[in-house]
């Protein structure tokens, strides 16, 4: 087995993974609660993109010496990535080509089975505008940094899935 498929059916792979998007997460709890940025209904969105890129990540970590479960956790991996990034692309579009016709609602649209946004309000209530810019670094707003995030998880994603889920022996 070589270095890569032996490094992408560890657990530390794993852990790697759940470790940046639990910092992701405690950066958005950061930003919200210590810097009193308020969150918009596409910010509470992409941080359940990373909550399901983590979710994918215990599910590695739990099974990585099962095929099986290696690859519903790349399966979750990829979806969240990807969602996370459609909608990061969509929060800079709203930022930077402003328009009363395109903006984002008050409040989350959850399934009435799941209102996260009732259950836990300090984590999934969104309080700000999707057309503010809140935060800014080296010149690279938020939603341009989750770009940023999302498409690195892709990357990761397009490099460690075939080791990921090919046989081990």
């Amino acid at each position: 087995m070589n270095p890569v498929t032996r490094f992408a059916q560890s657990r530390l792979a794993w852990l790697i993974l759940a470790g940046t998007a639990l910092g992701l997460e405690l950066c958005a709890l950061f930003f919200q609660h210590v810097m009193k940025l308020d969150p918009c209904v596409m910010c509470i969105y992409q941080r359940l993109a990373i909550f399901g890129i983590l979710g994918a990540a215990l599910i590695g970590i739990v099974g990585y010496k099962n095929r099986f479960l290696r690859f519903i956790a790349v399966l979750g991996w990829g979806i969240s990535a990807a969602w996370g990034l459609k909608l990061a692309l969509e929060l800079v579009d709203m930022q930077t080509n402003p328009s009363p016709f395109s903006t984002c609602s008050f409040l989350p649209e959850f399934p009435s089975w799941m209102p996260l946004h009732e259950w836990l309000p300090s984590v999934f209530m969104p309080s700000g505008m999707c057309s503010d810019i809140p935060w800014q670094m080296m010149g690279v707003t938020m939603g341009q940094w989750m770009i940023v995030a999302f498409s690195t998880y892709l990357l990761a994603l397009a490099i460690f899935m075939i080791p990921a889920l090919s046989k081990t022996r």
